[in-house]
């Protein structure tokens, strides 16, 4: 894989003229610009605290309430995404950011048809600003698709995908961010309107009917492998050829990764995939 062709942060945010404001909105939503110091707690995951940990987290999100501790900030570790900032719209970091913006600017300059779409938003921050970025080209032609059950992720269904099972997403309260919520933060930022669509439940159910011709940007953040192979399924065959599908967990989720490279290899999808960071990766769809 090759290094992502935009300078990240710090640096210009993509082909053409440096948007100022699109700079800005990316330190916001991630909040790099606060550095605020608070983190979700927990201890690492496989240790003999983790399982009391996990019930823990379970039992204080009836209550609305999370462990939280001080860090000092990391600039570094936020610009790739790989902390959990507490109060952030998004957790993907800057340079996933910078790549969302990459995508949809070329795809826009470019004129490949279609709309946006992000299959697991979490609390919106990545749509949020993928409906920014059209609003700085001027385009009100696309439409940006919001999918997520809004209530965190399925229990797995198929015993076979292990590594599903052993990471036991579903059992994290904290990915479970209402579809009320979601539309709040679109609010706050000023993007709630008539180009953008929510899809909400469980991705089996939606995913392969919503109503969606086209696509020109396609990203995945399911983490799991079902959920991964369901979005592919469903939306791989509306990507347009010279659009782009991203996947966030690629590097950093087991089932992710498989799902992926077991439906590349089923459909004979050699385009090169181009690392963003330690986790994401993406591709353009040439054929």
């Amino acid at each position: 894989m090759d290094n992502a062709p935009w300078e990240t942060a710090e640096g210009s945010q993509g082909a053409g003229e440096p948007s100022a404001y699109l700079d800005l909105l990316k330190k916001v939503l991630t909040r790099y610009l606060f550095q605020d110091s608070l983190s979700a707690a927990g201890p690492r995951k496989g240790t003999p605290r983790y399982r009391l940990f996990r019930l823990a987290q379970r039992f204080l999100a009836r209550y609305r309430c999370q462990l939280v501790h001080q860090v000092p900030f990391d600039a570094r570790s936020r610009a790739e995404g790989r902390d959990w900032p507490l109060e952030a719209e998004t957790m993907v970091g800057l340079k996933r950011l910078d790549n969302i913006e990459f995508c949809v600017g070329d795809v826009l300059r470019r004129g490949v048809p279609g709309d946006l779409m992000e299959t697991g938003v979490w609390r919106g921050g990545a749509v949020i600003f993928m409906r920014a970025v059209l609003k700085e080209h001027g385009d009100t032609s696309r439409t940006v698709w919001v999918a997520d059950s809004f209530q965190g992720l399925p229990k797995v269904a198929d015993q076979r995908h292990t590594d599903d099972i052993e990471d036991a997403l579903w059992t994290v309260g904290e990915l479970a961010i209402s579809l009320d919520q979601v539309k709040d933060n679109f609010r706050r930022y000023g993007f709630l309107d008539e180009q953008v669509r929510f899809l909400p439940g469980w991705f089996q159910d939606t995913l392969p009917k919503a109503p969606v011709e086209r696509l020109a940007v396609l990203r995945l953040d399911g983490d799991m492998y079902e959920s991964t192979m369901v979005a592919l399924e469903a939306l791989y065959p509306k990507l347009s050829v010279g659009g782009y599908l991203i996947v966030d967990d690629y590097h950093a989720v087991r089932g992710c990764r498989r799902a992926v490279d077991d439906f590349r290899a089923r459909h004979g999808i050699t385009d090169e995939m181009q690392r963003v960071d330690w986790s994401c990766v993406y591709w353009r769809r040439s054929d």
